[in-house]
């Protein structure tokens, strides 16, 4: 049984993480809220578990397919004790036996994440990567790219910078008095948040920055984790879904930066 589903994880004003844990089959983990269901919007797009050596479910995420073999997501999606994922492409995935859920996917591969990533700071360095076992090309052909070096630095609050966001996470997380209306579906959908904050000392850091989570653009909530923040209407994977403010999946999103050079360096390793 997958013990746990690890969504985007939930920082405080201190910065002090705490991860979200659910159980998964009796509580399927939590997606893109006020969004609109994705179909073939983005085929890249998949939603992955990560599994102890033995196959035993841990937790889920989302991520986007970079190349045929590279899956890219976020750092907490891919940290110990996870040695094998299992990712599906389906944009609808609700129905766990048809696609043999959580156990084994479209395609399977071994985790890595980033050297200097830290369990207590996850946010710092939360990006990871999954190399896939063989190629995966029922994509149309589409697959993710990466920012150029710092290109996000030129982004500001006042333009209204929009991004589109994609993940299998909750379409509504309540609190637990009210958690028998969170709407936890494993299905594929997409929103498209505005910036908030990049590039602020001591918070966002420059390693991060928070997009809005409301009725209006929507946002993203548990089980979105790692997955892609497109830059606009592009397949410029700006940043991977990483944490949130609170537990109801209200005001911001947090999106870890995926155009500076720790990223870039890190994920052009397996690219290249």
């Amino acid at each position: 049984m997958e013990s746990s589903n690890r969504g985007r994880r939930t920082l405080f004003a201190t910065l002090i993480a705490v991860v979200a844990l659910t159980a998964a089959l009796a509580a399927p983990a939590t997606a893109i809220t006020n969004g609109q269901l994705d179909g073939d919007g983005h085929p890249h797009v998949g939603l992955m578990v990560a599994q102890l050596a033995d196959g035993t479910p841990l937790w889920r995420c989302s991520g986007t397919l970079l190349t045929e073999t590279v899956f890219l997501t976020a750092g907490h999606c891919t940290e110990s004790p996870a040695a094998h994922v299992e990712i599906w492409f389906d944009a609808d995935v609700t129905d766990a036996a048809a696609h043999n859920y959580p156990f084994s996917g479209d395609v399977g591969g071994t985790p890595y994440t980033h050297p200097d990533y830290d369990p207590s700071a996850f946010f710092v360095r939360d990006v990871g990567v999954v190399v896939l076992d063989e190629p995966y090309t029922a994509t149309n052909g589409q697959f993710g790219r990466l920012p150029g070096e710092d290109s996000l630095d030129s982004l500001q609050r006042g333009k209204k910078t929009t991004f589109t966001s994609v993940g299998y996470g909750r379409q509504k997380s309540f609190p637990a008095a009210a958690s028998w209306k969170t709407q936890a579906l494993r299905i594929r959908m997409v929103a498209h948040p505005h910036l908030l904050q990049i590039n602020v000392p001591g918070f966002t850091g420059d390693f991060s920055m928070l997009l809005s989570n409301n009725a209006n653009s929507g946002g993203t909530c548990f089980g979105d984790s790692g997955g892609p923040n497109f830059l606009g209407s592009t397949n410029i994977v700006a940043g991977v879904t990483s944490f949130g403010i609170n537990s109801n999946c209200a005001g911001t999103g947090g999106v870890f930066r995926m155009d500076r050079s720790w990223s870039l360096d890190f994920v052009n390793g397996f690219l290249n």
